[in-house]
């Protein structure tokens, strides 16, 4: 059965993007930590991170550190927050968020699950910031 992911990747579900390949996509978080919160995910189906080859995992960690750097032209933050976890949906997943403090790496303090409209606003800072590089 697709993960969520998955449904979200092939257009089943709606997802806010800001970045596709072939091999991956970046997407809001509908529950984010802080604004512009996104997570870069495999097309490929892969359950823990440690089962993809090194060739995914270096694309991935390429395509999150240039979404970072868009966030961080994006939104006053001091830093970008980077955490793989995977235990919501198991599919690899790369959580990447700005941040200004050790307290915006809570993941029990997210906020309430926004729609697309409260979605659209940081996803275009994060376009426009994407090609600006």
């Amino acid at each position: 059965m697709p993960t969520l992911f998955t449904k979200i990747i092939t257009g089943e579900i709606p997802g806010t993007f800001v970045h596709e390949d072939d091999r991956c996509v970046a997407f809001l978080d509908v529950s984010p930590l802080t604004e512009g919160h996104v997570m870069v995910v495999p097309r490929e189906e892969i359950s823990h991170w440690i089962d993809a080859d090194q060739d995914l995992i270096d694309h991935l960690m390429a395509v999150a550190k240039r979404i970072g750097r868009a966030q961080q032209a994006a939104f006053d933050c001091e830093r970008i927050g980077v955490l793989i976890q995977g235990y919501e949906i198991p599919h690899l997943h790369i959580h990447v968020w700005p941040t200004n403090s050790i307290a915006d790496f809570d993941l029990s303090d997210r906020s309430p699950m926004l729609d697309a409209d409260a979605l659209a606003g940081p996803a275009e800072k994060i376009r426009r910031a994407l090609d600006q590089q």
